[in-house]
């Protein structure tokens, strides 16, 4: 079989560069080993934001009684939970197979082998091998979970999330290794289910990769809620006692044991290239990811790589970017991914979301600046919704004509964020956006407060003494 390209892996990069060279004209061939989707739908995003509403909606009914509502009985049911779940992902899996049918995509389901710079050897799930040429090639073929040299990690009950996703028995206690995005959104999950839930983080923060300030506020919140955080500490063995599992940690060099049902390795994801035999035909790569230039192309002319197993900001939205200007610029479009502007949002009780620099960040670089912050206690809508913690921060230029971040904790933060994304990447100057009207109630509410506020402007929030 012969092609203009050829695309390994079917995930978020993978599928959506494919059907982006389909409408430009190109002949496009999609190898995947496993399920269309990609860990996000199959083992990750998709799968985790279901259980994220069910342990929501748990939440609601715990507090029934604060909205006037009286619920005499109600009980987690763990095999309807994974039923909705697989319903969903099947759900959006079928239709990724139907828009790559639609979009006329040759799908070839097996393991691919790269055994030359245009050929690729395809291992069929009967057993059979079919070579496929093509004129491009692009990997697509994502990452997976790793699990950090701890002693004992490969005992029955240390799970990753990958396990995680499929618990058909509710632990009555767990530990966390890792207090980043899937540490922290796993947490909330079976904090709200009815686990008890410790996280170990080994940095002296949880989600680092966040403004500080908007991180410490997450673990007090985190904390209220009775999800017990321990940083600046080490996971230094596993092992088993009883039925149970017991982990020696160590801090300061302080030493404790905790024993539980279960423990979650979340330290982190690793690219996948088994079998791809990268190194066979030169492509160079380390344990950071593949090696690529501005058009993504590796080492080997004709050869590209996109999404995790690039390295870089492993989020399906940027793999899928990265997917359609890898394609673009094959065909000699000059397209590029603004890296500057990626939102990154954590589904936990409340959600986390964020664009543009921390202020860290900010002083790192020396920049002068100014920030504003509003509470969501002050916006009517949060508090029709019972929903009130969090806040919406904006860091701005000193002379108030750059946005350089917003950094959102609190309700619906995950959709909040692309007011400040769409305002960012069209520069408007803090000025424009206070001038912008904006629909009463709504949380939205928060961020036109927070921008008003640094021009010292809010009508919502007390003057700031100076």
């Amino acid at each position: 079989m012969n092609t203009d390209l050829i695309v390994i892996g079917g995930g978020p990069g993978g599928y959506v560069a494919a059907i982006r060279g389909t409408q430009l004209g190109l002949n496009v061939v999609i190898i995947e080993k496993n399920e269309l989707g990609g860990t996000c739908l199959n083992t990750g995003c998709i799968p985790t934001k279901t259980l994220f509403k069910d342990a929501q909606v748990l939440n609601y009914f715990k507090h029934a009684e604060e909205y006037g509502i009286k619920v005499e009985k109600y009980e987690l049911d763990l095999e309807k939970v994974q039923s909705r779940k697989k319903k969903v992902v099947k759900t959006l899996t079928s239709g990724v197979k139907g828009l790559l049918k639609a979009n006329k995509v040759v799908i070839e389901k097996g393991e691919a082998k790269l055994i030359s710079r245009d050929s690729v050897e395809v291992k069929l799930e009967d057993g059979s091998k079919k070579i496929i040429k093509g004129r491009n090639i692009l990997i697509a073929s994502g990452s997976k979970s790793s699990k950090p040299p701890i002693k004992g990690a490969n005992l029955e009950g240390v799970i990753t999330s990958k396990e995680a996703l499929e618990m058909n028995n509710l632990p009555k206690k767990i530990v966390i290794v890792g207090g980043g995005v899937i540490g922290i959104e796993f947490a909330g999950i079976l904090n709200e289910f009815g686990s008890d839930v410790t996280i170990v983080e080994f940095l002296d923060t949880i989600i680092p990769m966040v403004d500080k300030e908007v991180s410490s506020r997450l673990s007090k919140l985190l904390n209220k809620r009775g999800i017990k955080i321990i940083i600046s500490s080490k996971v230094e063995e596993i092992y088993k006692n009883g039925e149970g599992l017991v982990a020696d940690i160590s801090k300061n060099g302080e030493k404790t044991k905790i024993a539980c049902d279960n423990i979650l390795i979340s330290t982190g994801r690793e690219l996948d290239v088994d079998g791809l035999n990268l190194e066979g035909i030169g492509i160079r790569y380390d344990k950071k990811g593949i090696k690529v230039d501005e058009n993504y192309c590796t080492s080997v002319p004709g050869i590209y790589a996109i999404g995790d197993v690039i390295g870089g900001v492993m989020l399906a939205h940027v793999a899928s970017e990265e997917g359609k200007v890898a394609v673009e610029r094959m065909v000699g479009e000059k397209t590029s991914v603004d890296y500057n502007l990626v939102p990154n949002s954590i589904f936990t009780f409340p959600e986390v979301s964020t664009v543009g620099l921390s202020e860290e960040e900010v002083k790192d670089k020396n920049l002068d600046y100014v920030v504003s912050k509003f509470q969501f206690s002050g916006n009517g809508k949060a508090l029709t919704m019972n929903d009130s913690e969090g806040m919406v921060k904006i860091i701005a230029s000193k002379d108030k004509t750059t946005i350089y971040g917003v950094h959102i904790i609190g309700p619906n933060a995950s959709d909040l964020i692309h007011e400040a994304v769409v305002v960012m990447k069209a520069m408007l100057t803090v000025e424009e956006v206070a001038s912008i009207m904006h629909g009463h109630p709504t949380l939205s509410e928060a961020f036109l407060e927070a921008s008003m506020g640094i021009l010292d402007k809010s009508i919502h929030m007390p003057p700031v003494r100076k």
